[in-house]
């Protein structure tokens, strides 16, 4: 890909400025100093580091998948008013083409985990009801649990207010008198509050913590990690 075309998808300049940029002997291949803008550049070598503009290595092309550990109070959107979760990553990358979305959303006050990417292909891929990789929540409720949240989740005929068809199966493990893990196989709107509301309780913190076999790990609140190719294969194990 020519070298302005490629700055320009990645958020970094327009191709005017990647132009004055290469006259400026900040743009740099494999240590070797690009003078023209039009050059094309092999997109492996982005990938693996080298290219640098300013002295600073550029992001990788698409495809791009991030693991963001969302805080409370930010919303998975691009238009909405308020702290979005877009806030959270580089600036430039709002003008990434193609742009990065949110695999599936988490509500406002939920925190945890949320995948990001630009390949729409993998996107469809993990929420795909026949695909659907389980996601895994620490939740924990107002109330002290009732003890036959476990029995009633996983029945695959437990019906939450509002809806007609019955959940897939739920795994539900207490852990304390009112908290525990759940893991669900499918994402309905608000599925975990919703299923204690029914139950007459109410959650009162939320957090996903993996996805398939992909855990949050280490990355801290309002932080986020560049997936590997083998990490993206982890969602679906």
């Amino acid at each position: 890909m020519r070298l302005d075309r490629l700055l320009s998808n990645l958020g970094y300049a327009t191709r005017k400025e990647a132009a004055r940029a290469c006259r400026a002997g900040l743009v740099t291949l494999s240590g070797e100093t690009i003078a023209r803008a039009d050059q094309a550049v092999e997109l492996e070598l982005v990938r693996q580091g080298a290219l640098a503009l300013d002295g600073e290595i550029v992001d990788p092309p698409a495809p791009l998948t991030i693991m963001l550990n969302k805080p409370a109070g930010y919303t998975c959107s691009h238009k909405d008013v308020g702290a979005l979760v877009y806030d959270l990553l580089p600036y430039r990358w709002r003008s990434r083409k193609p742009a990065l979305s949110t695999v599936g959303r988490l509500d406002k006050a939920t925190t945890g985990q949320l995948l990001l990417t630009d390949d729409g292909d993998l996107l469809h891929r993990i929420i795909h009801p026949r695909t659907h990789s389980p996601r895994h929540y620490h939740v924990r409720a107002r109330d002290s649990l009732r003890g036959d949240e476990a029995r009633l989740f996983s029945s695959g005929a437990f019906l939450i207010n509002g809806d007609d068809k019955p959940l897939k199966p739920a795994i539900w493990s207490p852990e304390t008198d009112n908290s525990g893990v759940m893991i669900l196989n499918e994402g309905r709107y608000h599925q975990i509050r919703r299923m204690f509301q029914t139950l007459g309780n109410e959650v009162v913190t939320l957090h996903r913590f993996q996805t398939g076999g992909l855990a949050l790990g280490d990355i801290e609140e309002g932080q986020y990690k560049v997936l590997k190719d083998e990490d993206v294969q982890r969602i679906f194990l």
